[in-house]
């Protein structure tokens, strides 16, 4: 070792060139949203536990699981009507499933930052500090204060869906609330699902002793419920422990090919001018071509299948087809890829993602989908060429081929941000529930 260099600037040294300008900062505790270990726990068994859903047989970790990178391992979910889990997951002849959920599951890490600005693939849900509730969702003046925060927010969604956990029309009274619009208020279907958990004695002493108003007597909200969940998300799922976060930090270099990888994609291959920051998305909205599958994102009355993500939110013309840039923390654990899981393969995808236009000219279907028959064809808009055109239309990124060289490099320089305690998660599955109920493992 040079007798005048510290280990750090060593490592440093050996690193490939990325201009300072573009590499980000790495994370730190100040990034993020502190909870108690208590409040963690709770979230923990609330996260896991079928009594939210309201047919008591799905919970939050069905289709967001660590065995699928907290996903679900399959392009378009299963969600109420299903038997099982990730690809194995099958219709339950009992009770059928209506249709795939319309989206890929997305992974759930790091989304306890304080910066955190949209959820969902089309961002319906963002940060919006003229708002008295501090957030802009679809339910608008139906929206209640009490969220602690984006996270928590976004909870309230996945528990009102008939396709994903409420169930459908007369099953149960979460639904039947659901489907005559009671959302909030007295009888509405929040109340009813805080009070399944209320009834719980585990989870009331639980609620009382983590939260001090409810220990002096208030009920429990479904706001808290939400508040205590996503306190595990944050927590459970942190990701700042990769090989990138220690080149980040200067403490380790990145490997010869993956540093290759990195002066591409902070530089020439343009990979970074929306996978910014060290979350490595800019939380914004691009029209990258993705193809799609699966129902579509509609109405039920609605027979047309695309999905204008964006376009929908906003109504402007300009945001058709659209979709959240994902955080690319945990790549590699996280197949399929795009808004609908139109991709199984993350090299096929990187090479598709850098020449859109091109890639879908070419597309050929592929997906990881549950043994089902939908009433809406699978594959109807990859099938359809003025779809496909209309898709291709609202690309206006210019492209970018990658040759094999490149791709690998870029894989590598992915596969450097695979944080496998993050992946784990730090409390893990609970041996057990308050409400008795199976958890899926």
């Amino acid at each position: 070792m040079h007798p005048h260099l510290s280990l750090t600037a060593l490592f440093a040294a050996l690193a490939l060139p990325v201009a300072a300008e573009t590499r980000p900062n790495p994370l730190t505790d100040a990034d993020f949203r502190a909870h108690s270990p208590a409040e963690v726990a709770l979230g923990q068994l609330l996260f896991w536990d079928p009594e939210l859903s309201g047919n008591r047989n799905i919970s939050c970790g069905t289709c967001h699981h660590p065995r699928f990178g907290t996903g679900d391992g399959v392009s378009l979910s299963l969600g109420e009507g299903g038997n099982g889990l990730g690809p194995d997951r099958r219709p339950n002849p009992e009770n059928l499933p209506e249709q795939r959920i319309p989206r890929n599951a997305p992974a759930l890490f790091n989304l306890g930052i304080l910066d955190l600005k949209t959820v969902f693939h089309d961002g319906r849900i963002e940060a919006d500090a003229t708002r008295a509730s501090g957030f802009r969702t679809p339910l608008e003046d139906e929206m209640v204060s009490g969220f602690a925060s984006l996270l928590s927010a976004q909870s309230m969604f996945p528990v009102l869906s008939p396709d994903e956990m409420a169930g459908h029309y007369s099953e149960n009274e979460i639904s039947k609330a659901v489907r005559t619009g009671q959302l909030t208020g007295p009888n509405g279907a929040w109340e009813k699902i805080a009070a399944r958990i209320t009834a719980l004695p585990a989870y009331d002493a639980q609620f009382k002793a983590v939260y001090p108003e409810i220990g002096a007597g208030r009920p429990i909200h479904f706001t808290d419920i939400s508040n205590a969940i996503a306190a595990f998300i944050s927590a459970e799922w942190r990701s700042d422990s990769a090989p990138f976060d220690a080149w980040l930090r200067d403490q380790a270099p990145l490997p010869s090919l993956a540093a290759q990888g990195a002066d591409l994609f902070y530089g020439d291959a343009g990979c970074a001018a929306c996978h910014s920051g060290p979350l490595l998305t800019d939380q914004a909205f691009h029209a990258m071509g993705s193809p799609q599958l699966g129902p579509g994102k509609g109405e039920r009355f609605e027979s047309a299948q695309r999905d204008i993500g964006r376009g929908r939110v906003t109504n402007k013309p300009q945001d058709a087809y659209a979709f959240r840039t994902p955080s690319l923390r945990n790549v590699t654990a996280t197949a399929p890829y795009g808004h609908a899981g139109a991709h199984t393969d993350l090299r096929a995808f990187v090479m598709f993602h850098a020449d859109p236009v091109a890639g879908l000219a070419t597309y050929t279907p592929q997906a990881i989908l549950a043994e089902f028959s939908p009433a809406k064809a699978d594959w109807a808009i990859a099938n359809d060429p003025a779809e496909i055109a209309a898709i291709e239309q609202a690309v206006h990124q210019p492209p970018r081929p990658l040759n094999a060289a490149e791709a690998d490099a870029i894989l590598a320089f992915l596969d450097s941000l695979t944080d496998p305690k993050a992946i784990a998660g730090r409390l893990g599955i609970p041996a057990s529930v308050p409400s008795g109920l199976p958890i899926d493992r």
